[in-house]
């Protein structure tokens, strides 16, 4: 089977494209390739990671368009020519709009933490999550992978992996504990599911085969 081309979007940090980076390394990403990292602004240490890992990085700075459309048309123009299958938001944290969705259909795969339905949706995002899961009292969250649509959070769901809530748990030690029990295995999982032709959606439900 040929390779997939993945193409991971960034803003920050990239714990998460280090997972996947890290699965790459332990050929856990199936047939899948990271081949691009996009980041929407210049300096963040993700770039780092792609460029110790010898993958290509490239800044698409939102600043540097004046409307969404247009940056939106530059994405995809660019991972279009560049023969990109697959699409990862890692910590994406910029607004594109449905000329990306359109160019990827089913094509683009986001990690929640959180268990959707649960603690999603706009403003859920970053410690914004793990805030409101402490003060609902929940006695599990967890993370969640899905296929990205237009509307925020709403998209068919591929793995979710629930974690245990602690009672002296802060925000910050939930969301650690998130990241590297759920996200950093049900992300690469989700990946190289994909990559392997393994997911089928239908009636905006994901459907894995053997």
């Amino acid at each position: 089977m040929l390779k997939k081309k993945i193409a991971v979007l960034v803003s920050g940090g990239g714990t998460n494209l280090q997972a996947l980076i890290d699965a790459q390394g332990r050929g856990e990403l199936g047939c899948g390739e990271i081949t691009l990292v996009i980041a929407s602004k210049p300096g963040v240490y993700a770039l780092e990671r792609a460029k110790n890992a010898g993958i290509e990085g490239r800044v698409l700075s939102r600043r540097d368009y004046e409307t969404i459309a247009d940056y939106s048309k530059a994405l995809a123009d660019e991972m279009v020519a560049q023969g990109i299958d697959l699409v990862v938001l890692a910590g994406f944290l910029t607004i594109i709009d449905e000329q990306v969705y359109n160019a990827f259909p089913n094509r683009i795969l986001n990690v929640h933490p959180a268990l959707i339905p649960s603690f999603c949706g706009k403003g859920y995002y970053g410690l914004h999550v793990h805030e409101a899961a402490l003060e609902k009292g929940v006695k599990v969250s967890g993370a969640t992978v899905h296929i990205v649509t237009p509307e925020c959070d709403a998209g068919p769901i591929v793995l979710q992996k629930a974690v245990e809530v602690k009672e002296d748990d802060t925000p910050e030690a939930l969301q650690r504990r998130i990241m590297e029990e759920a996200e950093w295995k049900i992300l690469p999982k989700a990946v190289q599911l994909f990559c392997d032709g393994k997911i089928t959606v239908k009636d905006n439900k994901v459907y894995i085969g053997e």
